[in-house]
């Protein structure tokens, strides 16, 4: 038998849908590039944020392209998790120097240290942004040969730039007050007006009842006809988890999860959970051409892309940016990408669960679903569970 050729990230592709110009970069070096090319075309504002921002190579890049930028007067501003990013406040104070702004998000051991900004938004001039999953780090950007991070990049022109840049003006002045309080940025996420047209900017995060991402995912789940998910870490709600299993009941669910990770343990949680999908007919892959990290949603016309995972800390305490754009022939175009996938995964059927699912690995996985869904996946990531 010939053995499958080598995954290979598919180049960039663009697609026009409702007013917006999106252009995916599935490539980690496609990717780079195009956050390098946008920061070096700014005239006359970057505003920015991740999750990890870590001092190597990349990060060196990014950091002396924002630097570059504030030096020819441009108005830069950074936002960093405190809990995420690795790299110094020294790190940055070249670009300081020249006059850019630097925050960090959560810094102290106090109450508002418990909610990660989780999310990744670039946004040049107001009038172009870039988001999706990755970080500032060399692996994100990392083939799939060298066990990069499998993710995805989405620039986007059109009136999402304008909601994505009221919610960073948001967020960056709830970072910059030392008196901000969880009460605060619950009010933040539970007052967000997402709108109801095809085109919407969903914010994900602690506040009383659902955020608008969680509530809108859940709704266009309900009586959905089909999904296609590919999806670094899942670990749902079990209401979340029903919606998915009716899907799959009607017409169809197909589910990427990853097979190679970081973090065996939210591998394990995932896997706890296929008896419940392969009785409901889902069709289930673990991608293992590499570390999976893309986070994409086709739910019947409607597509999201961005920064949450399906899981419980993405739908209900970090703050997450989610698109969700309602177009038929990009739901299809998305489909279609998340089918590439299927070439470099295992299709995880009734009888090969079942040869994996002895005793020993059902208590590995249960044990993981509760440390990543009720404890934190940052804990489970320090433990070896033989996963």
């Amino acid at each position: 038998m010939t053995a499958a050729p080598p995954y290979v990230d598919p180049p960039p592709f663009t697609v026009e849908a409702q007013g917006q110009k999106l252009v995916f970069y599935p490539a980690g070096k496609d990717r780079l590039a195009a956050l390098i090319a946008m920061i070096e075309s700014a005239r006359e504002s970057i505003r920015m944020c991740f999750y990890i921002f870590t001092e190597d190579a990349s990060g060196v890049m990014v950091r002396d392209a924002l630097a570059c930028a504030a030096r020819r007067g441009v108005r830069v501003n950074l936002i960093l998790d405190g809990f995420g990013a690795d790299a110094r406040k020294e790190f940055f104070s070249s670009m300081c120097d020249a006059g850019a702004k630097f925050c960090c998000f959560s810094p102290r051991w106090t109450q508002r240290y418990l909610i990660r900004n989780h999310q990744k938004i670039v946004i040049v001039d107001g009038r172009q942004a870039m988001i999706g999953g990755f970080n500032v780090e060399d692996s994100y950007f990392a083939p799939p040969a060298l066990n990069g991070w499998n993710d995805l990049g989405v620039t986007v022109e059109g009136s999402a730039v304008d909601d994505l840049s009221r919610w960073f003006d948001q967020l960056d002045a709830w970072t910059e007050d030392p008196h901000a309080n969880w009460r605060a940025i619950r009010r933040m996420v539970r007052h967000w007006q997402p709108g109801d047209g095809p085109v919407r900017i969903l914010i994900g995060g602690p506040t009383r009842g659902l955020s608008s991402w969680a509530r809108c995912v859940r709704s266009d789940l309900t009586g959905a006809q089909r999904l296609d998910m590919i999806m670094a870490y899942f670990s749902p709600s079990n209401r979340n988890l029903k919606a998915i299993g009716d899907v799959a009941c009607r017409e169809g669910a197909r589910l990427v999860m990853a097979g190679k990770s970081d973090n065996g343990a939210t591998i394990g949680a995932t896997r706890s959970l296929y008896d419940y999908l392969l009785k409901r007919r889902a069709e289930i892959w673990e991608f293992d051409a590499c570390k999976l990290h893309t986070k994409v949603i086709v739910i019947d016309d409607k597509s999201y892309v961005g920064s949450a995972n399906f899981d419980m800390r993405s739908l209900y305490l970090n703050l997450e940016v989610m698109l969700r754009i309602e177009d038929r022939a990009l739901a299809d175009r998305l489909s279609e990408y998340i089918g590439q996938h299927l070439g470099a995964a295992t299709r995880i059927t009734p009888s090969e669960h079942k040869k994996r699912a002895g005793l020993l690995n059902r208590i590995r996985w249960n044990a993981s679903w509760f440390l990543v869904a009720v404890v934190d996946y940052t804990v489970s990531r320090n433990l070896n569970l033989g996963l």
